[in-house]
């Protein structure tokens, strides 16, 4: 079977780059040893982010560090066994979180942040998935009144300097406004310009079953089976082996098992998280409510409410632990009406993450027809549609409609 390109990975990155190379005349096969959107895609808080215009950078304030030193956080739980495989990781993460560096890294990934709603209501509109969507943006609450107070001047800022729209609410209008919601919080900062999303697997399947009715072929196969022959790149799936001239790693964080083979040395993490649904007690929220002191979110889900952890640094393989899941439950749960638990087992997830914050996408420097599409660092649903759109331009020799050098592999030497 020949394809002009073989697309590996059907999360919300790759089922997006395989839609938007269709629609510039590519014949495509999307290869993923799982169904569409069954893995880092099935379990986020459900965000497209518009409103996050400073990536997730590491903390320098000396408290937050001593805490996290504790190991006794909400936001963060970290493995000591792990700790040795993500020490370079770590230092080059904190050195690219200085105040210049990180405010680079924002100019960078403005332009995919900006664009990251219109992209995604193209492909909501043609794939008929609008029941999928809430309009009414999320909640960024506080628990004391000085890091309320803090974000509050800090968000005027930045929304009046990208002409984004939010609105802060005291407790009482918060409470006005979120009847299911306990004492807790002293106030919130009302994000309004993004969107959220009650089924994020059901979007990224939905994205699939669009590709598949516009004649693309989506099968079942093993992405560590590429290899390069003859000219071009073939994988072995369940269906037999395809051979295409071009070929995509937008695996998130399993690309590395299929990059590293080939010498690249690109230094991709895996952040770990968990998420649980929870039977509602109270008024179900009309938003998602991020818990900004605790680290964790709290999202409406199709009758259910999901709690979607901060980050554990542990080994890929690592069994679950659950710690972050409990301790961010024990916070949770009177504030937000948590009933019981409605999942056999917490999910745990993986977030792809490079050291310097931004995505890889482009073209590797030393493979004909070789491409790369991962590592979005806690925003790959956001930029899954603007990613495809930004890669295929690339790929198919238009202009780009932003400079992609940000993102370019060979970055990291």
């Amino acid at each position: 079977m020949d394809f002009d390109v073989i697309v590996l990975g059907a999360g919300i990155v790759g089922v997006s780059s395989a839609l938007h190379l269709q629609d510039r005349g590519r014949r495509v096969a999307l290869v993923d040893r799982r169904g569409p959107g069954e893995e880092t895609s099935f379990g986020n808080a459900g965000l497209i982010e518009c409103s996050s215009v400073v990536p997730y950078a590491f903390p320098r304030e000396l408290g937050t560090l001593l805490r996290y030193l504790r190991n006794q956080s909400t936001d963060l739980y970290w493995d000591y066994r792990a700790l040795p495989s993500f020490a370079t990781w770590l230092a080059r993460f904190w050195w690219e979180s200085s105040p210049e560096r990180l405010a680079t890294a924002a100019r960078d990934m403005l332009p995919l942040i900006r664009q990251s709603v219109a992209e995604h209501d193209a492909l909501i509109e043609r794939a008929g998935l609008a029941h999928l969507v809430s309009n009414k943006g999320w909640m960024e609450a506080f628990r004391t009144p000085a890091e309320f107070a803090k974000h509050v001047a800090a968000a005027e800022v930045i929304a009046r300097t990208h002409g984004l729209h939010v609105a802060p609410l005291d407790s009482a209008a918060l409470v006005a406004r979120e009847p299911g919601l306990e004492a807790g919080f002293c106030g919130a900062l009302h994000w309004q310009d993004p969107k959220s999303i009650v089924n994020p697997g059901a979007l990224t399947k939905g994205y699939a079953r669009l590709f598949e009715e516009g004649g693309g072929t989506l099968l079942s196969g093993e992405a560590t089976t590429l290899r390069a022959e003859a000219g071009a790149w073939t994988v072995q799936t369940a269906s037999g082996r395809l051979s295409a001239s071009e070929v995509v790693i937008a695996l998130g964080p399993w690309s590395d098992q299929v990059f590293a083979p080939l010498g690249y040395r690109i230094p991709l993490r895996a952040k770990r998280g968990y998420h649980m649904h929870y039977q509602p007690t109270k008024p179900m929220l009309s938003v998602p409510f991020v818990d900004a002191q605790e680290g964790y979110v709290i999202a409406p889900m199709e009758g259910r409410l999901r709690l979607t952890t901060g980050v554990e640094i542990a080994r890929r393989d690592a069994a679950p632990t659950g710690v972050q899941l409990e301790r961010a439950e024990g916070v949770a749960r009177s504030t937000f009406g948590l009933g019981k638990r409605l999942d056999p087992a917490p999910w745990l997830g993986l977030r792809p993450c490079t050291p310097d914050m931004r995505p890889v996408i482009g073209q590797a420097p030393r493979h004909r027809g070789l491409w790369f599409a991962f590592g979005h660092n806690h925003h790959g649903l956001t930029l899954g549609p603007v990613t495809g759109r930004l890669l295929a331009e690339m790929m198919t020799g238009a202009t780009p409609f932003t400079p992609a050098y940000p993102f370019r592999p060979e970055r990291f030497g």
